[in-house]
C-alpha cells in the first residue's frame, strides 16, 4: 500500500465510543477554564495585581487550557474517566486555599457570602460561556485533525465509518451550533423595524470567505494527492462547503419564518428527513451509491454525503438559533442564570431520553447520514457542554468576591446595577478595579480571530502529514509535534490580539 492508502486505511470504518466517554472528555474543557481562573484569582491574592508579563500569560494559558486536552486525546486517554477527578480535585484545593487565606483576612461568613453571590449583578451586555465554547470547539478540532494521524490518538475518538459517536463526530456538529449562537438573526437587537429579507443579501456576501476556502481545500488535496476519507463528505464536498450552505439556506428559512419559531422549523425538517431514511431507498443511495456499489459515478453520486447531510446539519443550526435568542434573553443577575441552567439542564435531559428513543426505534447514531439521532445527540452535548461553561463562571463569580478587585479574562464582571431611580437605561459600572488593567487571554486572541485560527490549523496540518510519517511516530514525538503545532497557532493568534489586528475583510 501507498503512504496515501496507509493513511486512509489509518482513519476509515471505525465505530466511535460510549456516549459516556464522549461526556467525560467534554468535562476537562470547563474544568480547565475553572483551573486557571482559580490560579489567576490565587496569583492575584498573593501580589496584589494580575499577571502583568504577556509571555507568562500565554504561557498559563497554553498549558492550563490547551495542554491537558492533548494529554487527555493520547496517552492519557487510557484514563479519561480518572481525569476529571484529578482536575476537580485540584480546582477544589486552589479554591480551598483561596478561600482559607480570604477567610483569614476578612472573616466574612460563609453564609453573607453566598448572599453577596444571589444578589450579585452581571454585565448584561456580555456571555462569556459563548464565546469559550465556540473557541474551545475550535481548539478541540484543531487538535484532533493532525492528532488522528498519530497512533497514539485512540481510533474510537476518529470519526465512524457509518454508525456510531466518535469524538470527531460531535466537532462537525458542534462547530454548526457554535456559528448559530451568533449569526445576525440571533444578534439583531431590533427585529421588528428590520425587513425580513434585510439579512439575507448580507449572507450571501458573508460565506464567500467559506466558498473560497472550501474550493482552495479542494483544489490543494486533489494536487497533491492528499489522503482524503471519501466517505465523509464526497469526492468533491468538504465541511468548508457545508458551512456555507447550511448558513445561506438558514437565512432563508428564517427571513421566511418567525425567528422564535425556529426550532420547530429544525424539528420538522430533521423528523421529515429521517422518514425519507426510514421509509424510502433514500438510506441505500448514501450509504452503497445509485446502483449498490458504492459508484462515484456524476457529481449528485460522487458526493452524495455531503449534499444529502445538508438537511441535518440545517436543522442542527435552526435548533440552535432557537438556543442562542433563549440565552441572550436578558438575565442581569446571578439569580436569573441559576435558574437559566435549570432551564438547560431539564432541556439536556429531554434530548437524552429522546436519543435513547430515537436509537431504540429509528437508528444508531450516523453523522454520514446526518439523521435525527445525530441531530438530538449533536444538540444534547452541546448544550450539556455550554451549561458547564455557565456553571464554570458562576463559580468564578463566587470566587471572585472573596478577592475583590480581582481580573479573570474572560469571565463575567461583577458590576453595580443601573440606578432605578436616575434616567432609565443608564448603563451598569463595574465593581472594583476589575477594568483597570485590561488583560491580553488566549481566548479572546483566538475568538477574534477564529476562521483564520481554523484555517492555520488546515494548513499546518497538512504541511505536518506531508513532512512526517505521522502512522509510525513513538509517543513522545507525537506529543512534541502536537504541543508545537498548537502553541504556533496560539502564539500567531496571540500576537496578532497584542496589536488589535483582525484578519476579516469581508
Amino acid at each position: 500500500m501507498s503512504q496515501k492508502q496507509l493513511k486512509e486505511a489509518f482513519i476509515s470504518n471505525l465505530n466511535g465510543t460510549s456516549l459516556l466517554e464522549i461526556s467525560a472528555g467534554l468535562s476537562l474543557a470547563p474544568l480547565c477554564l475553572l483551573c486557571r481562573g482559580l490560579l489567576l484569582i490565587l496569583y492575584h491574592l498573593h501580589h496584589g495585581k494580575p499577571v502583568s508579563s504577556r509571555k507568562y500569560s500565554l504561557l498559563l494559558d497554553f498549558l492550563v487550557l490547551v495542554s491537558p486536552l492533548l494529554f487527555s486525546c493520547t496517552v492519557l486517554s487510557p484514563i479519561i474517566f480518572f481525569m476529571p477527578v484529578i482536575l476537580a480535585a485540584f480546582c477544589a484545593g486552589i479554591f480551598s486555599k483561596i478561600y482559607s487565606q480570604r477567610k483569614r483576612e476578612a472573616r466574612a461568613p460563609l453564609g453573607q457570602i453566598v448572599k453577596e453571590f444571589h444578589r450579585a449583578y452581571l454585565d448584561p451586555e456580555y456571555i462569556p460561556a459563548i464565546t469559550v465554547f465556540r473557541v474551545y470547539v475550535n481548539v478541540l478540532t484543531s487538535i484532533s485533525i493532525l492528532a488522528v494521524d498519530f497512533p497514539q490518538y485512540p481510533r474510537r475518538y476518529a470519526k465512524a465509518e457509518t454508525y456510531g459517536t466518535g469524538a470527531m463526530d460531535l466537532g462537525v456538529g458542534a462547530f454548526i451550533f457554535g456559528n448559530a449562537l451568533v449569526c445576525p438573526e440571533v444578534r439583531q437587537k431590533s427585529p421588528m423595524t428590520q425587513p425580513r429579507f434585510s439579512s439575507l443579501a448580507r449572507q450571501v456576501l458573508s460565506v464567500w470567505p467559506l466558498i473560497s476556502l472550501g474550493v482552495g481545500r479542494l483544489l490543494s488535496v486533489k494536487s497533491i494527492e492528499y489522503h482524503e476519507h471519501t466517505s465523509e463528505y464526497g469526492v468533491h464536498w468538504n465541511f468548508f462547503f457545508t458551512l456555507a450552505f447550511v448558513r445561506l439556506a438558514a437565512s432563508l428559512l428564517l427571513a421566511v419564518f418567525p425567528k422564535h419559531k425556529a426550532w420547530l422549523v429544525g424539528l420538522a425538517l430533521a423528523v421529515l428527513y429521517q422518514l425519507l431514511l426510514s421509509t424510502t431507498s433514500l438510506k441505500a443511495f448514501i450509504l452503497h451509491g445509485s446502483d449498490g456499489s458504492d459508484s462515484r459515478l456524476g457529481f449528485l453520486d460522487a458526493n452524495r454525503e455531503g449534499l444529502l447531510s445538508l438537511l441535518g446539519y440545517l436543522a442542527i443550526y435552526l435548533a440552535s438559533v432557537q438556543a442562542g435568542l433563549w440565552l441572550l434573553q436578558r438575565r442581569a443577575s446571578v439569580r436569573g442564570w441559576l435558574e437559566a441552567l435549570r432551564g438547560l439542564a431539564l432541556a439536556v435531559l429531554v434530548l437524552f431520553v429522546l436519543l435513547q428513543l430515537c436509537q431504540a426505534r429509528a437508528e444508531p447514531v450516523s453523522r454520514r447520514l446526518a439523521n435525527l439521532p445525530f441531530c438530538t445527540w449533536v444538540l444534547a452535548h452541546c448544550l450539556l457542554l455550554l451549561g458547564s461553561f455557565v456553571l464554570t463562571d458562576l463559580a468564578l463569580v463566587f470566587t471572585k468576591l472573596l478577592v475583590k478587585g480581582c481580573s479573570v479574562p474572560c469571565c463575567w464582571k461583577v458590576v453595580q446595577p443601573p440606578d432605578s431611580s436616575k434616567k432609565h437605561g443608564m448603563e451598569a459600572v463595574p465593581v472594583g478595579r476589575e477594568d483597570e488593567l485590561p488583560q491580553l487571554c488566549l481566548i479572546s486572541a483566538i475568538n477574534k480571530n477564529q476562521l483564520l485560527f481554523f484555517l492555520l490549523a488546515n494548513v499546518m496540518t497538512g504541511a505536518v502529514n506531508i513532512l512526517i510519517d505521522t502512522i509510525h511516530s513513538k509517543a513522545a514525538f507525537t506529543l512534541c509535534i502536537l504541543h508545537l503545532y498548537m502553541f504556533f497557532n496560539c502564539l500567531i493568534m496571540y500576537i496578532l490580539h497584542a496589536r488589535n489586528i483582525v484578519l476579516k475583510f469581508w
